[in-house]
């Protein structure tokens, strides 16, 4: 998919136009971004050889235990958009409350609140498998040039004016959108530059792939249980693929190339879902939509969800549009047969 010498700054500035109201922080948050991810790559990638892996001995907001690449990502984006006064606003997974960003003139003068995983899926870093970065932004609610308030984080996700993830792999990728189509750029490390390498990503209407943690199955609610099955049965285009990394930005962005669908359901054990709506599900959504797919909650479209709280969580279904329409089907005969 390789396409020209552009790079992610040269992309940026040509498409300015499809980030409206903006006059230039678009390139410069993907410039504060861009320049976090570079810095946290070369950390991921010296995993091993450096004393950056395993837990730090505590949990977060979320009662997970924290890895130290995990608190090592999150100071470095927090820092990163707080030293270039891009946003006014900052939320991540990792922190109990948002941060609110003054100028240097003490003042609350940006436009943009960003929300983030800084480092998707970092339990895999002991074990050499890809992680990732999952960012969103949105425009403000509460009037410029006063502090930000908990209204402007709890937006819904079609109020999204970008989402974004950064894959840690084989090769260190970011991919995004601004509501005008999907774009991926690889890194080249020996410039220190992202260039385009996937233009225009579209995920197939339908797939062979379903990605799911099945050793929670016993769990799943009927409807997922009866859509597994379906995966799995002898038909002429089944049974599909089990392809499950346990990182959502590794595993989507794998399913928007090659087609499939991402499952993260409620269970007995997790009554409202485990995957965070505004740090993981929402920019998710964003991405796959505008890629030709799908994100739902197994009811109901995932970026129409108004959330309640920082740190709310989701079911989440997403990917090719066939396979997300098939599951919702299931869930729906799954509860009417209750009655």
């Amino acid at each position: 998919m390789q396409e020209n010498n552009k790079t992610l700054g040269e992309f940026i500035i040509e498409n300015q136009k499809d980030f409206p109201y903006s006059s230039g922080e678009l390139s410069r948050i993907f410039n504060s971004i861009k320049l976090a991810a570079k810095v946290v790559s070369h950390k991921v990638n010296k995993a091993g050889l450096v004393d950056i892996i395993g837990g730090v001995g505590e949990k977060n907001v979320q009662g997970e235990d924290q890895q130290k690449l995990d608190v090592y990502a999150n100071e470095i984006f927090i820092q990163t958009l707080i030293n270039r006064e891009i946003v006014c606003g900052i939320a991540s997974e990792e922190n109990d409350d948002f941060i609110t960003v003054e100028g240097s003139d003490k003042s609350h003068n940006n436009k943009y609140v960003l929300l983030m995983d800084p480092l998707d899926g970092s339990s895999n870093i002991d074990v050499n498998v890809s992680v990732g970065t999952i960012f969103s932004v949105y425009r403000r609610i509460t009037p410029i040039g006063t502090p930000v308030t908990l209204e402007d984080f709890l937006q819904p996700g079609i109020n999204q004016v970008a989402a974004g993830y950064v894959i840690y792999g084989t090769s260190t990728m970011l991919v995004y959108t601004t509501g005008c189509g999907v774009n991926g750029f690889t890194l080249n490390p020996a410039i220190g530059s992202f260039y385009l390498s996937h233009p225009k990503m579209t995920i197939p209407a339908d797939g062979s792939i379903y990605s799911v943690n099945e050793g929670n199955y016993v769990h799943f609610p009927q409807g997922v249980k009866d859509y597994i099955k379906y995966c799995q049965l002898e038909e002429e285009d089944r049974p599909y693929t089990s392809r499950y990394i346990g990182s959502l930005a590794s595993d989507i962005h794998r399913n928007i190339i090659k087609g499939g669908i991402y499952l993260y359901p409620t269970s007995s054990k997790a009554v409202k879902g485990k995957l965070r709506l505004l740090y993981e599900c929402n920019p998710m959504a964003f991405i796959v939509e505008q890629a030709g797919g799908k994100a739902s909650d197994g009811f109901d479209r995932v970026m129409e969800i108004v959330p309640t709280s920082l740190h709310e969580r989701s079911a989440f279904f997403c990917g090719s549009t066939n396979m997300v329409n098939k599951i919702e089907d299931c869930m729906l005969k799954a509860k009417l047969s209750k009655y």
